[in-house]
């Protein structure tokens, strides 16, 4: 057998290009979309990436009243503030950034399904 008859799975990591992004020396600033399935039929959108600039309560507090939806800002140890809503609102969100000019549309990367 030839090294490309061979090929051995690898686990898959979400949050890997969040990480290799800052690694390089020329990486642009990417805001991370990205959707998560909690059981059944709900789900969770979870923002990272925004500048530390913005005030991410304020952020969250226009998101919950433009989209009717629940949310929060979680601290965590190795990306930052994530901001939280529930349901899939990655379109949404995605282009409530870019109209208030928080993001351009190149920077925003959506993940999921």
């Amino acid at each position: 057998m030839s090294e490309l008859d061979i090929q051995i799975p690898t686990t898959f990591d979400p949050f890997a290009d969040a990480n290799a992004q800052n690694s390089g020396a020329g990486a642009k600033e990417y805001v991370h979309i990205r959707v998560q399935q909690r059981n059944g039929r709900k789900s969770l959108t979870t923002v990272q990436g925004l500048k530390k600039e913005f005030s991410y309560n304020k952020i969250l507090k226009d998101l919950k009243k433009e989209f009717c939806c629940n949310g929060t800002v979680v601290q965590d140890p190795e990306l930052g503030q994530v901001i939280q809503l529930q349901g899939d609102q990655r379109k949404n969100v995605s282009t409530f950034l870019v109209q208030a000019g928080i993001v351009k549309k190149e920077n925003i990367k959506i993940h999921g399904f």
